[in-house]
């Protein structure tokens, strides 16, 4: 196959992929790759299997083509599709939550960067960064990275990029429960799709209107939460997206959870864990494990809620995600408060604040937890936040965390 021809059929491939026919654009592609004979033809259908396995959520497939389009990067010699593949690699990791390889591989990305292409793929490079650090719950080296994505995003005037870091945004400030802001960004990211969308793919308006769906649920506006919940499960089923069909489950979960209606919620969080299992997305399956524990709480089953609570911590601590074991103890604390066992109760007190401290979820002004109740926040230059009120109240000559960090040990 001639470099003519591949171009033609990759061209095919990605109509019948826009018309829904996702299988018979993988058929297509697949031809490609065997018969084509121009590498960089092969480079670019290796690029569409990547992205459509990721949309399906066959993310061990998606690594599989991300390793050989590295040495089709090499066979080329061009810097340009190096970095691409590269970027590849680190989004495939980030999905099957090997976040330390994702953050390993994007900063190889950074280090060989030179061109123009490469040089726009800084911002992607950025989120995917952002996205892994936040799996980490490093909330500080999170922001730092979604900040520069989105400056990326502005001086390139990508919009779907800033469409993307919106989203991720949002996810980020749900997590430490400042809940404006987790709706403002991505209400953003949903403007932005109305405003230049036309020609996008529908995931953006899905994804916009999912994480709207969670930060509704998150500040008691649960029907506003379903109705955004609905549209972005609707087309989410329309295009085959098994990852977004899993989160929407989950989101439905919680919302009737949140209702107290736990014998609706149970069924969702069983069908959204069986998708979560079945694409490997192991974050996804701690939220639900939560979920279930919250759950058999509210019906008084304080031993199946420790059972669900042992799964999450396993997954929590293989993948280094300290938030969801600073909620698992948190959890752990009602459960052992409730059976009167004080040992163990005091035991998941020092491993909370521990982990509290060890993510730095504090205010540096007031000294008060971030994360435990709804509060505005306010990053300084640097990524440390803090209450806004307390920035409010006592201004700052520069931020006390980074102050405190600069006092070398022995010399307090």
């Amino acid at each position: 196959m001639g470099q003519d021809q591949t171009k033609q059929q990759i061209e095919k491939g990605l109509h019948l992929y826009q018309s829904n026919q996702t299988e018979k654009a993988l058929r297509v592609w697949m031809r490609v790759l065997e018969k084509s004979a121009d590498p960089a033809g092969r480079f670019r259908v290796l690029g569409c299997l990547i992205t459509a396995h990721a949309e399906m959520g066959r993310y061990k497939d998606m690594l599989k083509f991300a390793v050989v389009q590295i040495d089709t990067a090499r066979e080329l010699e061009d810097p340009d599709y190096l970095t691409e593949s590269y970027l590849n690699l680190a989004r495939s990791n980030e999905k099957l939550c090997e976040f330390q390889k994702t953050i390993s591989y994007c900063k190889t990305c950074l280090n060989m960067q030179g061109t123009t292409v490469s040089l726009q793929l800084n911002g992607q490079v950025s989120l995917s960064m952002g996205n892994a650090f936040l799996g980490l719950s490093i909330f500080q080296k999170a922001l730092e990275c979604f900040e520069k994505a989105l400056r990326y995003a502005h001086n390139n005037d990508d919009k779907m990029l800033e469409c993307r870091v919106c989203c991720s945004l949002g996810n980020f400030y749900a997590q430490i429960k400042d809940y404006e802001k987790a709706l403002f960004f991505p209400c953003k990211a949903a403007e932005l799709v109305n405003d230049y969308g036309k020609g996008w793919s529908l995931k953006y308006r899905a994804m916009s209107q999912y994480h709207m769906a969670v930060a509704y649920r998150k500040l008691g506006r649960l029907a506003d939460a379903m109705d955004c919940c609905e549209e972005s499960m609707k087309i989410a089923l329309q295009h085959g997206d098994r990852p977004l069909q899993a989160l929407c489950l989950l989101c439905f979960a919680d919302i009737h959870r949140s209702r107290k209606d736990v014998q609706t919620a149970i069924p969702r969080y069983d069908s959204s864990l069986s998708i979560m299992t079945e694409i490997g997305n192991r974050l996804g399956l701690i939220q639900v494990l939560l979920g279930v524990t919250k759950c058999w709480m509210i019906q008084k089953e304080l031993d199946k809620a420790l059972e669900s609570i042992e799964k999450a911590q396993e997954l929590a601590e293989g993948l280094g995600n300290k938030l969801g074991l600073l909620k698992l103890h948190c959890l752990c604390e009602r459960i052992y408060r409730t059976k009167g066992q004080q040992r163990e109760l005091r035991d998941h007190v020092v491993k909370f604040h521990e982990c509290v401290e060890e993510m730095e979820l504090y205010c540096g002004m007031c000294g008060e937890s971030i994360g435990e109740k709804n509060n505005q926040l306010q990053a300084l230059p640097c990524s440390h936040f803090f209450h806004l009120k307390c920035l409010q109240t006592d201004g700052t000559r520069g931020c006390p965390n980074c102050r405190r960090l600069s006092v070398k040990p022995g010399y307090v």
